[in-house]
């Protein structure tokens, strides 16, 4: 049985079966994760391992705009990590990497705005995607609505984290929120752990850079 089909199972813990897809797209998720959390700028290239499995794992319980979602962050991760790591002379902190800073008013509202249409325009896509498509798609979009909410402000997040934006936790903090009550309900139980997990690291998150953008004025 092929490693990436989520009926391989790796264990069973309390009625739960835990395949392999899941269960190692949740571990090396965590830890990139983390690693951003810290800051640390391998959590890009660790992330390109997640996305891949992560992408198998949403096309079989047909959380297809998650699916679509994860070629997104494929490249991201890569423009994320060269980001980071060659940012521009007066963009840079003291260990030469891409230094944290704000959005402004003007730039919130606009990504809100921005976060409800695309929302709306990706959910009714989404709702529709098995008639149109019923090759690749046999099955209705499951929470086709609230799918494209946490796919659309997970873009947007991605985005501000790609600039080191503090806000962009803020943003990762409610996503996460909703995420693990959606993978809960599809019986993905250990994938909405991790975002449950995740939550209390983007608070993390959000706490550390904060710290450390409060850090330049003393430099």
């Amino acid at each position: 049985m092929s490693f990436f089909n989520i009926d391989n199972i790796f264990f069973e813990a309390w009625g739960y079966k835990m395949s392999h897809l899941e269960f190692w797209a949740t571990v090396i998720g965590a830890v990139a994760v983390w690693l951003s959390a810290r800051e640390n700028v391998w959590s890009w290239i660790i992330g390109l391992f997640n996305v891949v499995l992560a992408f198998v794992l949403f096309y079989q319980i047909q959380l297809y705009p998650d699916m679509f979602l994860q070629v997104f962050f494929f490249i991201t991760n890569l423009i994320g990590w060269w980001q980071w790591k060659f940012p521009k002379s007066d963009e840079a902190n003291l260990k030469n990497e891409l230094k944290i800073s704000k959005l402004s008013m003007s730039q919130w509202l606009l990504l809100g705005l921005g976060g409800v249409v695309c929302t709306l325009i990706m959910g009714g896509f989404a709702k529709n995607l098995h008639e149109w498509l019923p090759q690749l798609f046999s099955k209705p979009t499951a929470f086709p609505y609230m799918d494209s909410f946490t796919t659309v402000m997970s873009i947007i997040a991605t985005f501000m984290l790609i600039r080191k934006k503090i806000e962009a936790w803020y943003v990762w903090l409610f996503v996460d929120a909703i995420a693990t009550y959606m993978y809960y309900l599809k019986d993905v139980k250990l994938y909405g752990l991790l975002y449950f997990i995740f939550c209390f690291i983007a608070a993390f998150g959000a706490y550390n850079w904060t710290k450390e953008y409060q850090g330049y004025k003393k430099q």
